[in-house]
């Protein structure tokens, strides 16, 4: 059986300076590959990638176009033209009533978490088309799928993500660039400190193998999407939810 190997290759993570991202940046590594860790933390960020070797830190404010399009410029100038990219960065917002949201929470978490992947996704589409390569994964959620109840802001943007997905990997279906997004369920990283303990049970208890996942899992679904073994997958959603998916 192949091996996922990413030798030569050029991968961006956004959020790349902990959690989910970090994960993958580190399978990606293990893989052969040199990643950029795209974050607005670049003091973690650089920590970071000392910590995985073969990685750069690069801050980024991905709801900006023009700090997208400085940290493109970087991360060619230091390592190359970008093979890969994992979208991985995002808020969860409060956790409250659609009633009750604050209209400033909303479009903090819109911002982030669906036109910072739209951003990042179109900054580095055209460059990987004009090479006929290339591989963008895009972190979504369950809740993109399902709706959870006070969770509408990030709910909505996880749904939207999606739809990007399944948008751009027509587009570029011809191209030799494959962009599909993987939706896990709960995973245990940081975020859980802006959500509520009682969100946090809630959703626990739609999860039939009644765990959370973990961080190493979402990256052994990646790092495949991510890699020359992914052939003919695109513009589709993995689930990654221990059987709470029901579509």
């Amino acid at each position: 059986m192949q091996t996922q190997s990413f030798t030569g290759k050029i991968a961006v993570v956004t959020g790349g300076a902990r959690g989910i991202g970090l994960a993958c940046a580190a399978k990606i590594v293990a893989g052969g590959g040199r990643v950029a860790l795209w974050d607005r933390d670049v003091e973690r960020a650089t920590q970071s990638a000392k910590a995985l070797g073969a990685a750069v830190a690069v801050e980024v404010d991905v709801t900006s176009e023009a700090s997208v399009a400085q940290a493109v410029a970087a991360t060619e100038k230091q390592l190359g033209p970008i093979d890969i990219l994992v979208a991985s960065a995002g808020i969860t917002g409060p956790n409250t009533t659609v009633i009750q949201y604050p209209v400033d929470a909303w479009k903090q978490v819109i911002d982030i978490n669906l036109t910072g992947v739209f951003l990042c996704n179109r900054a580095v589409a055209a460059g990987m088309a004009a090479r006929k390569r290339g591989r963008i994964v895009n972190i979504a959620s369950v809740a993109g799928k399902e709706g959870n109840p006070n969770a509408s802001a990030y709910s909505a943007s996880k749904a939207g993500v999606i739809g990007l997905t399944k948008s751009l990997g027509k587009e570029l279906a011809t191209s030799g660039v494959l962009v599909n997004c993987v939706a896990p369920a709960v995973v245990r990283t940081e975020l859980f400190s802006q959500m509520t303990e009682q969100h946090i049970q809630y959703m626990l208890s739609k999860i039939p193998m009644n765990r959370f996942g973990e961080v190493e899992e979402v990256a052994e679904m990646v790092a495949w999407l991510a890699s020359d073994l992914c052939t003919f997958a695109t513009g589709a959603t993995f689930d990654l939810s221990g059987g709470r998916a029901t579509y």
